[in-house]
């Protein structure tokens, strides 16, 4: 594992993890003969994970069908956790470290081609998130570097988790088809997520991260063995949160990604290239298995060091050292809870996914989709949903959706947030019928639908809350949180939600086909095969107000042979 000592102003650049003889490396995207006038084959990018232990740089160039090369991957550590665990925030001594760290970075990015920020996605996790001067570090880094880091949240870890493992799920017969919890332990959190046959059947995320445990135990002057011992009371906490799907003897699978356990599979096997923390480039899908007994006897071993000790025996770094026993000490914890006697160990970390993502020009697959309507479906059952109702609303939510592009403009994310507030439009409704509109936005914003973040979450919640009674209003506080384009989208979504919702007064899904005309001044909606629409027509002069405020357009329901 490669790594240069961060430095101000550096004159040379961090050593890369692909390349080992020295801290220079040759530009492999200099040309040598006359630049081609012919548009790219390949577009060079990167992607930066600002983590709670260090931060990881990856370097790749994805062609004209998507696929991704990594070309270079960088690490540096840092000690942002240390700060924002112990004193909710980040030191100045921090900021000017990332600083320095990225600048580095930039040096090396402008010898691949890489200087337009746009091909360059920067992300901070846990460390950055959860400090109280998370916007002044932010403001920082643009002021000086001109990158924006964007914060991710737990929600948007899982779906770049789920991006960057299917590859190496799919090929596999073995996990493909069976049940498999997908665990990573990181300084800040642990992220679980358990899928069959490509369906994701639950994602969740703790505050169990190696670094939380280590500090955890750092002031308690006893001894190595009481030390584990308050780990493992902290780990056995937070097993039971897991849920049904990892109750023991549940037949389940583990496939372990994440720093700490590739280092801990290069030592433990001998193909120590491939599962290298930050490893040069491999073929795609690269997994490996070791043993549990393995994993908790090198977990014993590290315990039982000091922090120095294990930089000297295992030669890592002082960082890693000091978090790489409690995170061993979890995976074990993990893998024996479920009954396990072996479990795999992936090459994808993060910043595979992030680069997944970018290849896809950050649109959401057909499949990916699906996974995000099934969590909604399975929190609407939580709450007794009218299911029937739901997804006719859902259905024809989406139609009108599509017929009204023309005066939305919003895009294929924005429908299935719609489609997501229709199927859970009334969930509030187990609570309490008065105000459920309320109690749904409630539920919807303080619960974890796969695939959405907490911002997305809120405005589903939103969405669904105006589906009925007041319009969008400044004094309502969860809607003035959100910036002017994300209100926006919420009124827009909502008022063609109420449309929907007004299709099926009825309750009967007889409405299944609406088909919409714009002229200048109205909406003139039809609905095929259906003579007397007498009922809809009065539910829609009820509920296409907020329609009329937002697109300007009086929505009229003729019958079918008008």
């Amino acid at each position: 594992m490669s790594q240069a000592a961060p430095r101000s102003k550096p004159t040379s650049k961090p050593t890369s993890t692909a390349h080992t003889a020295g801290p220079v490396h040759a530009n492999p995207l200099t040309p040598t003969t006359t630049p081609s006038t012919e548009p790219p084959l390949a577009r060079p990018i990167a992607v930066i994970d600002i983590g709670a232990t260090a931060i990881r740089m990856a370097i790749a160039e994805i062609d004209q069908q998507g696929q991704v090369r990594i070309l270079d991957r960088l690490v540096q550590p840092v000690q942002l956790g240390r700060d924002t665990f112990y004193a909710r925030k980040l030191s100045r001594k921090s900021i000017e470290q990332v600083v320095s760290i990225l600048d580095q970075y930039q040096r090396v990015l402008s010898e691949y081609g890489i200087t337009n920020t746009d091909d360059i996605r920067v992300v901070a996790t846990s460390a950055v998130r959860e400090a109280s001067n998370q916007l002044a570090f932010i403001d920082r880094i643009f002021i000086e570097t001109g990158l924006e880091i964007q914060p991710v949240d737990e929600a948007e870890i899982n779906r770049i988790t789920y991006m960057g493992i299917t590859p190496q799920l799919l090929p596999n017969p073995t996990l493909a088809n069976s049940k498999t919890m997908i665990l990573e332990v990181g300084g800040g959190s642990t992220e679980v997520l358990v899928v069959r046959s490509g369906n994701v059947l639950a994602s969740k995320s703790f505050r169990l991260g190696s670094l939380r445990m280590q500090q955890s135990t750092e002031l308690a002057r006893t001894s190595a063995h009481q030390r584990r011992a308050m780990l493992e009371n902290l780990i056995n906490r937070t097993i039971p949160q897991m849920g049904e799907y990892t109750r023991p003897g549940t037949p389940l699978n583990m496939i372990a990604i994440g720093g700490d356990i590739r280092f801990a599979a290069r030592l433990i096997n001998s193909n120590a290239a491939t599962l290298a923390d930050d490893p040069p480039p491999a073929p795609a899908g690269t997994l490996s298995q070791i043993s549990v007994a393995d994993l908790e006897d090198l977990a014993d071993d590290v315990l039982q060091l000091s922090a120095e000790a294990i930089v000297k025996r295992y030669q890592t770094t002082f960082v890693q050292a000091q978090t790489l026993g409690p995170a061993l000490l979890a995976y074990v914890r993990f893998a024996k809870h479920i009954k396990l006697t072996e479990l795999y160990v992936s090459d994808m970390n993060l910043r595979d996914g992030l680069l997944r993502d970018i290849a896809s020009q950050g649109t959401w697959s057909d499949e990916f989709r699906n996974q995000i309507v099934r969590s909604a479906l399975s929190l609407g059952r939580r709450f007794q949903m009218d299911e029937m109702h739901a997804r006719t609303v859902a259905e024809l939510a989406k139609k009108l959706f599509v017929q009204l592009s023309g005066e939305h403009k919003l895009g294929g994310r924005h429908e299935v947030l719609l489609y997501v507030a229709s199927l859970l439009h009334e969930v509030g409704m187990l609570i309490n019928t008065r105000s459920h509109h309320k109690h749904t936005l409630y539920i919807i914003k303080n619960s974890e639908i796969f695939g959405l973040s907490k911002t997305e979450l809120l405005q589903v919640g939103l969405i669904a809350r105006y589906y009925r009674r007041a319009s969008p209003q400044a004094s309502h506080t969860e809607y003035m949180a959100l910036d002017r384009d994300r209100r926006i989208v919420v009124s827009k979504l909502a008022a063609i939600l109420r449309l929907a919702s007004a299709l099926d007064d009825t309750r009967t899904g007889r409405v299944r086909d609406v088909v919409c005309e714009v002229t200048s001044k109205q909406l003139l909606m039809t609905l095929p095969g259906i003579q007397d629409v007498s009922i809809e027509q009065v539910a829609i002069k009820q509920l296409s107000g907020l329609f009329r405020d937002v697109f300007g357009l009086t929505v009229v329901l003729r019958n079918s042979d008008q």
